[in-house]
């Protein structure tokens, strides 16, 4: 008969490096996974079929990110333009 090791005993042979690497980066691991599982439970909620859902949310993403981007542009521009009126009233 054959036996696996238990997930305790090959983090016991791991290089220190690697187990304390392993134990940093272990919370956010579960965060995502947690993260990618409730997408998932809301994707499901559809009729339509998950990977056409999971493309739309993508697409409404970028929008979002490119939208927030040129809000971001917008105000710079905007501080960059007053600081130039403010400059030239100065002189």
């Amino acid at each position: 008969m054959r036996l696996t090791p238990t997930e305790e005993e090959l983090r016991s042979r791991y290089n220190p490096d690697l187990l304390k690497k392993s134990i940093e980066g272990r919370a956010e691991r579960e965060q995502e996974f947690d993260e990618f599982v409730t997408r998932l439970k809301e994707y499901s909620q559809s009729d339509k079929p998950i990977w056409i859902v999971v493309k739309e949310e993508e697409e409404r993403r970028k929008k979002a990110v490119m939208s927030a981007a040129k809000v971001q542009r917008q105000e710079a521009d905007a501080r960059r333009e007053e600081m130039r009126r403010e400059a030239g009233l100065s002189k």
